[in-house]
């Protein structure tokens, strides 16, 4: 388990880095904002497509993508009842909250996991795949519709369809699976490049989050208090369950895999939805304190679950 912590404590270093620049007045608002603006715009798109058109898409067709979906969507879910039962009627911040809830740290911090772990970070690849090209084109395209709405320029309805598509994040992971898809093969001087500007991705957004638990409200006070209660019950208890009990009786999974269907359930909210809750200006803290609480929680959660499936 030193691997699992270890990737932990990475990411605690620099979002308290952040922090720290934050306290002294090295970074302010201004500097979240455009680090924020990078992340999203420019190194998020580079990461991603250097990481899918390297992944193996043949994984896209195992039992376990199948498992990992069916939890994804029984957390959204989860959460969507939960909060119209709770809360009252849907709204943009609904949107955030649903990603909280079911959208899992696969990228930074599932990677170093899965090659502690499972000794292979290719089981993160269909997850990444999944949530990049179905979970956040989804929610993007609801919230680029709000967004069209209170500028008073109502979208038509075929701009729906092609609303995923002026996403530079979702645009990237598209070009990406047609490249590999098609067999064409990526000239590592080109590829080069991209990678160097995907790697600002991660940091930059560990920093954002960082300057924002420094600028803003603690964390878990406030009237989003009860909903990032709501997300750690469904993302640290309900989706590891539910992927467990679909692996172990449903498909039949034991070994390797259950652990690994397990502990991407268990992951932590990701960090890239702050992003996304900073570029549409919604559900800012929810996104924050949810992450940062699953994060913590994530730490015991995933160290007993490996314990207790075997991983040595």
């Amino acid at each position: 388990m030193q691997g699992a912590l270890s990737g932990f404590f990475t990411i605690g270093v620099i979002v308290a880095t952040g922090a720290l620049l934050a306290h002294f007045r090295v970074l302010g608002d201004l500097h979240r904002a455009l680090l924020n603006r990078l992340a999203f715009l420019v190194a998020s798109p580079a990461l991603l497509f250097s990481l899918v058109v390297q992944a193996d898409l043949a994984h896209l067709f195992s039992h376990t993508l199948t498992v990992s979906l069916i939890a994804i969507g029984a957390a959204a879910v989860a959460y969507l009842v939960a909060s119209r039962a709770l809360f009252g009627r849907f709204n943009a911040a609904t949107v955030i909250g649903t990603l909280c809830a079911s959208y899992t740290n696969a990228g930074n911090l599932g990677l170093p996991i899965a090659a502690a772990i499972m000794g292979d970070m290719t089981w993160m690849a269909p997850i990444m795949l999944v949530q990049i090209g179905l979970l956040q084109p989804l929610a993007l395209a609801v919230l680029d519709t709000r967004t069209a709405r209170r500028s008073g320029e109502p979208l038509a309805w075929h701009s729906y369809l092609t609303l995923p598509l002026r996403n530079p994040i979702t645009t990237a992971v598209l070009l990406a699976v047609v490249v590999k898809l098609t067999g064409v093969s990526v000239p590592a001087l080109v590829l080069k490049p991209i990678e160097m500007v995907g790697a600002i991705a991660v940091p930059a957004m560990l920093l954002a989050f960082g300057i924002s638990l420094r600028l803003d409200p603690l964390a878990i006070r406030g009237s989003h208090a009860p909903r990032v209660w709501l997300v750690q019950v469904i993302k640290v208890v309900l989706m590891p369950l539910a992927a467990w009990v679909l692996g172990s009786f449903a498909f039949g999974l034991n070994g390797s895999e259950l652990l690994a269907v397990t502990v991407i359930a268990a992951l932590p909210a990701a960090q890239n939805i702050y992003v996304i809750a900073s570029r549409y200006e919604v559900g800012e803290l929810l996104a924050r304190d949810s992450i940062f609480i699953s994060t913590m929680l994530s730490v015991p959660t995933i160290t007993l679950i490996a314990g207790l499936l075997g991983a040595g």
